[in-house]
């Protein structure tokens, strides 16, 4: 077995660990962006549904997008054995533990727009509909040699794959649940719902900003040439241009330097350069990220004023960003680094490898939200109804769903107090957190 093999086999191993890890990032993201009341179960429901999705890549996820098929889906390689592919140039398992990463990190993005109201029976049956009939098409399409990779669309790490689809998934989601109780008064305008921990938003803003490095720049598969290092520098850049431009644009339309907003700036510009990391010079990436920083504030804004209730922001971040993201290879590919596809617009390539991504978006996008729609509309048939009840919803899915809180000290002492002002029981408090 040569040097090579083993490094690469290593650094994909680094890589693939460091994605999964990203799933810690999601629940501290998630959980510091809701109320106190759904910690537990937000928490839990993670975790259990990446197992899902482990285990479902592994029975067929995997066969459907790297197995052999047509440009359309692959029908091999069910129930993964461990066996090497040849000319792969490191390790099949390995190979196959960076791709499941990737899947689990889609669902979790989807799962976004199910926050703080959908049933845990929704989770799990999702969970195990998107990993068969949603995520594996579009990636076997870009990555598993289907008819975009044909057309020559560059999506070196996932803005289209993972980030857009996982992002309208969670539109339809957003969609069939409707808003949570108090988000919009009846006027329309919306209520800031905020999260109960702000340190846990930005503690896992820095835990997936260090877990891209294995999403990007593991991407190259190789350690050889140690291309990888260029792949980690564009993500780091964009990554910063990203917050400072969320950053700025909330102080000059706001008033103020808004730390959420900051935040989301940050994986805006993660997301865009996910799709470009690989194909653009370091200047490109800095745009690529400033851009995302910019878009994903009023992105936010725009779906509140129509009314769709995203918790997480996942439209915003991974959607709008996941959609610039793309498009920008299309610009910015450059004539030494598009080793896939064509050069972009501004290196002499003309509108052709603009098109490719375009079309890209609009295929992926739509073939995510309508048959992610429509297994939804199965399920809340199925299950009667996606939401939990109006009392459970208030209640806290902590308790209503699992039968205990992720803070039980914090509500014990809430009760207490609670029950010796007013004799309120315990399901008539915490509501606000």
């Amino acid at each position: 077995m040569d040097t090579v093999f083993l490094l690469n086999s290593l650094w994909v191993m680094i890589s693939a660990v460091l994605v999964i890890l990203m799933i810690g990032g999601f629940i501290l993201l998630e959980t510091g962006s809701t109320r106190m009341k759904n910690a537990g179960h937000i928490a839990g429901k993670t975790i259990l549904t990446f197992g899902i999705s482990s285990i479902v890549f592994w029975a067929i996820g995997y066969g459907l997008i790297f197995g052999e098929g047509n440009s359309i889906l692959g029908f091999s390689d069910f129930f993964y054995s461990g066996y090497e592919v040849e000319g792969l140039g490191l390790s099949g398992p390995v190979f196959f533990l960076f791709q499941l990463a990737f899947a689990g990190i889609s669902l979790t993005i989807a799962f976004g727009g199910f926050a703080e109201r959908a049933k845990l029976s929704v989770y799990l049956g999702f969970a195990l509909l998107f990993s068969v009939f949603v995520y594996p098409f579009i990636a076997h399409w870009i990555w598993g040699g289907g008819w975009l990779a044909e057309q020559g669309k560059q999506d070196f790490a996932g803005s289209t794959v993972v980030h857009l689809t996982g992002a309208m998934a969670a539109l339809a989601a957003t969609i069939l649940l409707k808003p949570r109780i108090g988000k919009f008064n009846k006027d329309g305008s919306p209520n800031n719902i905020e999260g109960h921990n702000q340190v846990f938003t930005a503690l896992s803003v820095l835990l997936l900003w260090v877990g891209w490095f294995g999403f990007n720049a593991g991407s190259t598969l190789s350690a050889d040439g140690a291309f990888f290092g260029f792949v980690a520098l564009n993500t780091n850049l964009a990554a910063a241009a990203g917050t400072v431009a969320a950053m700025l644009i909330s102080w000059i339309v706001v008033g103020k330097a808004d730390v959420p907003m900051m935040l989301n700036g940050a994986l805006a510009g993660l997301v865009a350069i996910t799709a470009s990391c690989a194909f653009v010079d370091t200047w490109a990436a800095v745009l690529i990220g400033f851009v995302a920083g910019i878009l994903v504030f009023y992105s936010i804004r725009f779906f509140e004023n129509r009314k769709i209730d995203d918790p997480i922001f996942a439209l915003s971040v991974h959607g709008t960003a996941g959609v610039w993201g793309t498009l920008s290879t299309g610009f910015f590919a450059t004539k030494e680094l598009a080793t896939v596809g064509r050069p972009g617009l501004f290196y002499g390539g003309g509108f052709e490898q603009l098109g490719v991504q375009a079309l890209g978006v609009l295929v992926c996008g739509g073939f995510a939200f309508i048959v992610s729609f429509i297994l939804l509309s199965i399920l809340k048939v199925s299950m009667r109804g996606l939401r939990v009840t109006e009392e459970e919803e208030i209640i806290g899915l902590d308790l209503s769903e699992h039968g205990s809180y992720g803070y039980p000290e914090l509500v014990k002492r809430e009760v207490e107090s609670a029950g010796t002002v007013n004799g309120a029981s315990p399901h008539s408090i915490n509501t606000a957190n």
